[in-house]
């Protein structure tokens, strides 16, 4: 697959088909090197992303989980369930209701994602290498603000 897009139709304006062109491009390679590795080691981006929420915000219950990554509780429920099984992750006692169950990053679970983030940090070093630092900066501001409107429209679109 090039990275070149196809032309813009009356409909699209040539910016907005390029974007939407190389976003494809991007969850594609994405996904290429995520399977084949990259260095890393496999870990899909839901476990990436619940591992890191955990790790950052601490034991939570699934809904709030469910809530701070946008998707659907049975949706955690389902991704959570092999992060168990291979000690990842680990029920705990809510300490504000002995009844209730949260979920906490063991320490096998923040071993292995800080040797995947630290993998994926390096391969990102090695695919920006040439790139001067101020648009390795100026790109990962403009991805933050991407995905920021992403999520912002994806809540607003929820609401309605």
């Amino acid at each position: 697959m090039t990275t070149t897009s196809p032309q813009a139709t009356d409909r699209i304006d040539p910016v907005h088909a390029q974007l939407q062109y190389q976003l494809a491009v991007f969850a594609r390679r994405m996904e290429q090197v995520r399977t084949s590795g990259g260095g890393v080691g496999p870990l899909d981006r839901a476990a990436y992303l619940l591992l890191d929420r955990l790790e950052r915000h601490g034991p939570a219950n699934v809904k709030a989980l469910a809530e701070a990554l946008g998707v659907d509780s049975s949706t955690v429920t389902r991704q959570v369930a092999p992060l168990v099984a291979a000690g990842l992750v680990g029920r705990v006692q809510d300490p504000a209701d002995r009844r209730a169950v949260r979920l906490a990053l063991t320490s096998h679970g923040a071993g292995r994602l800080s040797e995947v983030r630290d993998g994926r940090a390096e391969l990102t070093r090695r695919l920006m290498a040439d790139w001067p630092p101020e648009e390795q900066r100026a790109f990962c501001a403009l991805l933050a603000r991407f995905n920021h409107a992403m999520e912002s429209y994806t809540a607003d679109q929820q609401g309605q």
